[in-house]
């Protein structure tokens, strides 16, 4: 047995002990010169007004080196996780040799390949680490990353061990597996990629070959067992209930705002899609979720009841209030406050910029709230540090350069309406310039409607390198926009070019935003570090 026992009457963790976390099998090695692996590239329309805002925040992820990807000069995959020997190896093992459903989208015929029958048996041959810590489970369209920041970065600041699951990453893999907001090192990868790979192997006789995202989540939940985090703060990645972290019993579920994404295999309905989200409430965990539409509601509320828990709504079923400060000098700010019988959390500060971040802000103060019915103590003071102290690429990021260039990984229609609502709130600047690409398989018409509203310029481009097989070509998008804002667009054959065209265009206090997808972002990120326009991910 792992020794992992949590101490008593720590600020944030539980007064009394809970069971050790089992011992997890791993093997370790020292990799050959590191480095991380980062997302491939992608490519961009033209327009009219000049329109006016207030304001920035963001973050980086793991820093101190260019990410590198993993292409035709990468190393081979090696044949089996046993031959793993380095950290490129490990990278290579995991995304070049395994099926990968962020760069190549599920269709209506994988469905039925969603199963957690093949993830269990994975788990069964390592030991089971899943059940060896305690965790919140964190589900929904939009907003699941920063709602799973903002109660990361809360509780390790109360004291606890925090383990922290994420996807997809921006720059580097070992960006999704955490402990105390501090990414696994290459070291730590290899031996977890080779102990969830020989797992894998054991079992796919039987079961099927693993997924990249099976294996990276048994990695994760055996690092968290290892270490003996006081809890564990997981995000699905598709859907809930078929996604293969759905294996956990978390005690507390919470759902981030739901809308129409990856409808081939979550169903073609805001209803049908809420019902695989809320697939993730277990009984004896409390339910939770934001202000949604009445079809998102009522699926979500069956799901709770059908395992015998009640929704709580932050806003109808716990006090909730935001509102919006700008104080002199300073950049547009907003504060919540969330009260409830056993917490009042008064003015907190909302961490990233954006309306629908103070619900995501209000759902996680929700979730520690309700942890406190497990023992784990969440001062209000020591929440608002940690709230302060989030920083999270991507998620208006807005780096330092002249001109000034904003980076979001809005990638569905609900997540670009609510970007664009959120920068002239935030940000004051005369033109918007958008460079923007996305997968073939979202709501490209809903989101190029968005642009045509409120962009001044935009440069349509497609993503490179690995994810160009997904990526929605520039032409089609600009056809889009020519139809929905009867102007013409423009479009560069690859993100460097359409940088460099928006860069060009760009003249005093204008913004250049760069959107659309986690793989657009990352690449416009190392193109501007390589240039030394944000070498340091420093921030306004």
């Amino acid at each position: 047995m792992m020794d992992g026992t949590i101490g008593h009457d720590r600020p944030g963790t539980p007064a009394a002990r809970r069971r050790p976390p089992r011992r997890t099998p791993m093997t370790s090695s020292k990799p050959d010169n590191p480095e991380p692996s980062a997302h491939a590239a992608q490519p961009a329309a033209q327009g009219g007004s000049s329109r006016r805002g207030p304001g920035g925040a963001g973050g980086a992820g793991v820093r101190g080196r260019a990410p590198v990807r993993v292409h035709a000069q990468s190393p081979p995959s090696p044949g089996t996780a046993g031959e793993i020997s380095s950290y490129a190896q490990a990278q290579a093992y995991l995304l070049q040799g395994r099926v990968n459903f962020e760069r190549t989208a599920p269709g209506a015929g994988d469905a039925g390949r969603f199963k957690l029958d093949r993830t269990r048996a994975i788990l069964s041959a390592l030991g089971d680490p899943h059940t060896g810590f305690r965790s919140v489970h964190v589900a929904g369209t939009k907003g699941k990353g920063s709602t799973c920041e903002m109660i990361a970065a809360s509780l390790e600041r109360c004291g606890c061990t925090v383990g922290c699951y994420t996807s997809p990453h921006v720059l580097d893999v070992r960006e999704r597996i955490r402990v105390n907001r501090a990414p696994v090192s290459p070291e730590r990868f290899v031996g977890l990629a080779r102990a969830a790979g020989l797992a894998a192997e054991s079992v796919e006789a039987a079961h099927g070959r693993a997924t990249f995202f099976e294996l990276i989540t048994a990695m994760g939940f055996v690092c968290f067992a290892q270490d003996a985090v006081d809890i564990a703060v997981v995000e699905v990645g598709l859907g809930g209930l078929l996604d293969c972290t759905n294996v956990i019993s978390p005690l507390v579920a919470a759902v981030t705002l739901i809308g129409l994404d990856h409808t081939e295999v979550l169903g073609q309905t805001v209803g049908q899609i809420a019902a695989q989200k809320g697939g993730i409430f277990k009984p004896g965990a409390a339910a939770l979720t934001i202000e949604q539409s009445e079809e998102a509601l009522g699926a979500l509320r069956r799901c709770a009841q059908a395992v015998g828990e009640r929704l709580a709504v932050v806003g109808r079923d716990v006090h909730f209030a935001h509102r919006f400060e700008w104080p002199s000098g300073g950049r547009p700010l907003q504060r919540v406050t969330l009260k409830t019988p056993r917490n009042s959390f008064e003015h907190m500060p909302v961490p990233l910029r954006g309306e629908h971040q103070a619900l995501n802000c209000g759902l996680a103060l929700a979730v520690l709230d309700r942890l406190g019915e497990h023992g784990f103590v969440c001062p209000p003071e020591r929440v608002q540090e940690g709230l302060e102290s989030v920083r999270l690429p991507g998620r208006l990021e807005v780096l330092p350069t002249q001109p000034r260039v904003a980076l979001d990984v809005a990638h569905n229609p609900a997540s670009v309406a609510a970007l664009l609502k959120a920068l002239p709130a935030n940000l004051q600047y005369d033109s918007l310039i958008v460079v923007f690409g996305c997968a073939a398989d979202k709501d490209a018409p809903a989101m190029v409607r968005s642009l045509a509203s409120a962009a001044d310029k935009v440069i349509f481009t497609q993503a490179g390198g690995e994810a160009a097989a997904r990526a929605r070509p520039a032409a089609d998008l600009a056809r889009l926009f020519r139809d929905a804002a009867d102007r013409q667009a423009q479009t560069a054959p690859d993100l460097p070019s359409a940088m460099s065209d928006a860069l060009r265009a760009a003249q005093g206090s204008d913004l250049v935003l760069v959107a659309g997808s986690f793989y657009i972002v990352a690449e416009a990120t190392t193109w501007l570090r390589q240039r030394g326009h944000a070498a340091g991910a420093g921030l306004e």
